[in-house]
């Protein structure tokens, strides 16, 4: 069944907080489902699906999250999906509730999000949560790799491979600060330099403090339906046209030799069913947990060849009027990274349909690109939004 432009975002809410001492992250996750509900003009009575994924650390959950948070909220779903990738899971659930909504499995679906990373008294472990003691893991384990680290591997083959450059890393910072110097929400608002990111300090190389996402509590929530049912709805609906995921490996040493990540499969089937190429993107938001993650992203979704992505950032196209403008909120680096930050592209892709974007808006945007990626580039998935 082709379900592109079936279902409709309908509502979002994105919490404005950064910090929620002693909130616990279920009660920040039932504020962003009212918030994103009073959007769509919709109450908890009109929900039939949920899709919960918080089984992480200071997420609050367990494996049962979906069940415990249904609880919670007071609602029976009759629909769900707990479906848990990483960072890129909610791109994965609207992906999954627009098939639904298309089937008639559900009507309205809330897809919602948060964490409190910042007080959670439970500590978030030192080693990459990916590399366990059984299973392929136990070979990796003894060389004590961080989830940083990982990354930081990733950013070493790059310029290894194609030449890229430490200044060309921390153009992306520098882009996306000045993105979030706007939104009155974002935990960094102050401008910075490429000297200011290479001054700042070595956290795993070549990764340096200001190539790394902050880190906040928040959460944020949205509310899909029909494209029919949509159009009653309060807000203007943005339709889901395309849609793509996938996975590839969870162990790091089983990286591509041209360090390849599953967007290359994800971003081609969400321009395949939308009928669009990588030109027709009017905005992107690109998870960004570090700087080298959205360049990996731009190489496998198609904007530029591969290898091209350091100098293609550091040329302005992801800046507002350049190419690609991308992360208009600040994305992780500025505005806000609770964990998973998926939700979040989904949101600010919508705001920027809308016209509402709170750090620049891209003039008449009319096709936004969401992208996320989960683990250390183990899953991605990819959603072209349009109104």
């Amino acid at each position: 069944m082709d379900i592109s432009g079936r279902a409709a975002i309908a509502g979002i809410f994105e919490s404005p907080r950064r910090s929620a001492p002693q909130m616990h992250p279920y009660a920040l996750q039932m504020e962003c489902v009212l918030g994103a509900l009073s959007d769509a003009g919709l109450t908890l009575n009109d929900v039939d699906g949920l899709c919960v994924a918080s089984g992480d650390w200071a997420e609050g959950g367990g494996v049962n999250s979906v069940t415990e948070f249904a609880e919670y909220a007071g609602i029976r779903p009759t629909w769900f999906d707990s479906t848990d990738v990483g960072g890129c899971s909610y791109i994965v659930h609207a992906g999954h509730a627009a098939a639904a909504i298309a089937t008639g499995l559900a009507k309205v679906v809330v897809i919602s999000y948060a964490a409190t990373p910042r007080w959670w008294p439970l500590n978030t472990p030192s080693f990459d949560p990916f590399v366990l003691p059984a299973g392929p893991g136990q070979f990796e384990l003894p060389y004590g790799p961080t989830l940083i680290s990982t990354y930081a591997m990733y950013a070493q083959r790059h310029m290894h491979l194609y030449g890229t450059t430490a200044e060309q890393l921390a153009s992306v910072a520098v882009t996306f600060r000045r993105h979030a110097a706007g939104n009155p929400h974002a935990r960094l608002r102050d401008v910075i330099t490429v000297d200011d990111v290479l001054n700042s300090s070595m956290i795993a190389s070549p990764l340096h403090k200001l190539d790394c996402c902050v880190v906040t509590d928040g959460g944020g929530a949205i509310v899909m339906t029909s494209r029919e049912f949509a159009r009653d709805c309060k807000r203007k609906p943005v339709y889901l046209s395309g849609f793509g995921s996938a996975t590839v490996r969870t162990q790091l040493s089983q990286i591509d030799k041209d360090i390849k990540t599953p967007a290359s499969l994800s971003g081609p089937a969400a321009f395949k069913m939308a009928g669009m190429k990588p030109g027709d993107i009017d905005v992107a938001q690109l998870y960004d947990a570090f700087t080298i993650t959205p360049l990996l992203a731009l190489e496998d979704l198609g904007f530029c060849a591969r290898g091209e992505s350091g100098p293609y950032t550091a040329d302005g196209n992801l800046s507002l009027g350049g190419q690609l403008p991308t992360n208009t909120d600040g994305g992780g680096l500025a505005s806000n990274h609770p964990g998973k930050r998926g939700i979040f592209t989904l949101i600010e892709a919508t705001r920027q349909l809308r016209g509402e974007g709170p750090g620049v808006q891209v003039p008449d945007a009319e096709v936004a690109l969401a992208h996320g990626i989960g683990g250390t580039f183990c899953a991605a998935a990819t959603a072209i939004l349009t109104i």
